[in-house]
């Protein structure tokens, strides 16, 4: 293929005015793609693709995901398609579950419904570790046996069985990753379905109490949102990793103490730190085995470049100058 050729190619990235999504679209520019977001802005916003206004590379189109894709995508000539819309509050979802059935799971069939009636070359779905529910044996491999504890992850696993379907009967390539924890820039900390290391750094840096559910012995993998989005876009545009479902996470296991802590200590304000019950439906332990997405995506090199404190870093003078 040639590198015109390549130019030419249309990528849909629904979600891309959200926090991960927004990174992935810069990502794919970068990469001489052309892109149409498709986002309902429930939770993305048009700040967050504001670099690209006035952009013809950059379209930004209005549409929910669960009412299908033809209307947004209508005339676009997709090849290829990043898959990021969802809802995305484990606590929701179970309260929910029926609005959950209807955006992360049936929303993944009609993009797919919407792949197989127009030719589009592949997917690659935003999964979460939520597949995996407490797992007996750590880091966690792609085989372990899948026992999610919420709607949430019920949805995905589910989605990804749909995944392998519409790539064994139809012929659609489709790579499903398995997200740990991504942080980073963009992550809107007023949100309620925001991540820990957004909201831990947007309260430090007022000297607001960081709270703690439960003992915060619980561990999480934090992977920085820049090491997610390089690594779509080399599964989305390479030939590897078809029918793969792949973790995408740093290997290291840090618990939600060492994490709060670590915030108060960058941001430099002393903020306390309080511990409140433990949440329904939480996990206690995780952490990914990374050795396959290693081996399709990091060429044998770890797909994780950024340093869980290099990325607080990061994400920290973003909050603070947001």
């Amino acid at each position: 293929m040639t590198q015109s050729s390549t130019a030419e190619k249309v990528i849909a990235v629904t979600g891309g005015a959200g926090f991960i999504g927004s990174h992935t679209v810069d990502q794919l520019v970068a990469a001489g793609r052309r892109v149409v977001v498709v986002d309902d802005f429930s939770t993305g916003t048009r700040t967050n693709l504001s670099q690209w206004d006035g952009d013809a590379r950059v379209a930004v189109v209005e549409g929910d995901v669960s009412a299908g894709l033809d209307a947004p995508l209508a005339g676009r000539g997709v090849d290829g398609i990043v898959h990021l819309a969802a809802q995305t509050a484990v606590t929701h979802s179970i309260e929910h579950p029926l609005d959950d059935v209807r955006v992360n799971y049936a929303g993944t069939v009609q993009v797919l419904e919407y792949a197989r009636r127009n030719g589009v070359r592949k997917v690659v779905f935003s999964s979460s570790a939520a597949v995996y529910g407490d797992v007996d044996a750590l880091p966690v491999r792609e085989d372990a046996e899948c026992r999610p504890v919420s709607p949430y992850g019920i949805d995905k696993l589910g989605s990804e069985k749909f995944l392998y379907y519409y790539s064994v009967v139809h012929g659609i390539a489709s790579t499903a990753l398995r997200f740990f924890n991504v942080y980073g820039p963009r992550q809107d900390p007023s949100s309620p379905y925001s991540g820990v290391i957004s909201i831990f750094a947007d309260r430090a840096f007022a000297g607001e109490p960081l709270t703690i559910f439960g003992d915060g012995e619980q561990t999480r993998d934090f992977i920085y949102v820049g090491d997610i989005a390089r690594t779509i876009v080399t599964a989305l545009c390479g030939d590897a990793g078809d029918r793969a479902v792949a973790n995408l996470g740093t290997g290291i296991e840090t618990s939600v103490n060492a994490l709060a802590a670590t915030i108060v200590e960058i941001a430099g304000t002393g903020a306390p730190i309080e511990h409140a019950d433990a949440r329904a439906g939480e996990i206690l332990r995780s952490v990914a085995d990374v050795s396959r997405a290693r081996d399709l995506f990091g060429g044998g090199s770890d797909i994780a470049t950024v340093s869980l404190t290099d990325g607080l870093r990061e994400t920290l003078a973003w909050v603070r100058g947001a």
